[in-house]
């Protein structure tokens, strides 16, 4: 049987929180019998949007990142939650609004933080993939419906079909180690996963310190080449993809107007600022 899932492009939100705006229009001050009570204005949103800020200066990158409940197919709610919680066979995770009242430990159950708590009705509530919608015959949750980047893709595919969908673009779930078996997908997600380290390169030239274009940068680790790039018209380079604690780097530069080379450590992305390069015979060599 065909099961729905959602894709998030993850570099394409741009934090407008329409999605956000749009779930609390549907369920503030509206009861949807069967799926789910009316949500209070006073609870947090079940959707939304993390932000991650990396690098200072003039090279920083923000990334926004969508969460909302990930119907999994293994989910740590139904565990704790028992016959108060239900999952549809089209794939819909649904707590029951008259079974789940009182059950504040359902809230704690989600490693994902997707179940808020509705305190006027001592209840537990998420995003329900707005099941009474598509149960209507909507194509969409409203999340897509509003979304003006694009970043939701609403999917209903059988499970083998989708895995291939997963594999061919590369999507991936938040925490997999869980083994909660996500139907939300993530495109992009080393977006938000990565660290990145980047500099500018200087140099004096005729007492005047300039920006270097096209001067060779090159990234270590230990003594193995990781990468390689040039820097741009501003002297800026940037290397992106490496792992967050993945550890000490080098960056080595070369120009015709000087060699440099700095070391850092990758916990999280790294700016390292200006570097002037030097040309002496005691300069460091890069390559």
């Amino acid at each position: 049987m065909s099961k729905w899932n959602l894709v998030i492009k993850v570099g394409q939100c741009e934090n407008c929180q329409n999605c956000v705006i749009a779930s609390r229009d549907e369920h503030v001050g509206n009861d949807f019998p069967g799926y789910s009570a009316t949500a209070a204005a006073s609870a947090e949103s079940p959707i939304r949007i993390l932000r991650r800020v990396q690098g200072h200066s003039h090279m920083v990158e923000t990334t926004y990142l969508p969460v909302m409940c990930n119907h999994c197919d293994e989910a740590p709610c139904m565990r704790v939650g028992g016959d108060a919680i239900r999952k549809r066979a089209d794939g819909i995770v649904i707590i029951d609004p008259d079974k789940a009242r009182g059950r504040k430990d359902i809230v704690k159950s989600c490693p994902y933080k997707a179940i808020v708590w509705n305190e006027e009705l001592q209840l537990p509530q998420t995003w329900i993939f707005d099941a009474h919608l598509l149960d209507q015959g909507w194509r969409h949750p409203r999340c897509e419906q509003v979304c003006p980047t694009g970043v939701f893709e609403t999917v209903r595919l059988e499970d083998a079909a989708m895995a291939e969908k997963a594999r061919r673009e590369g999507l991936k779930v938040l925490r997999p180690n869980l083994g909660t078996k996500p139907r939300v997908w993530y495109g992009g997600l080393e977006r938000w996963e990565s660290c990145f380290v980047g500099g500018s390169v200087s140099a004096r030239v005729g007492g005047v310190v300039e920006c270097v274009a096209g001067a060779a940068v090159v990234l270590y680790s230990g003594d193995q080449r990781v990468a390689e790039t040039v820097s741009d018209a501003f002297g800026d380079f940037r290397f992106g993809g490496l792992a967050k604690g993945s550890g000490i780097y080098r960056i080595g530069i070369r120009h015709a107007l000087g060699n440099a080379s700095r070391e850092c450590e990758v916990g999280e992305s790294v700016y390292l600022g200006e570097i002037s390069l030097v040309q002496s015979t005691s300069a460091v060599e890069a390559a």
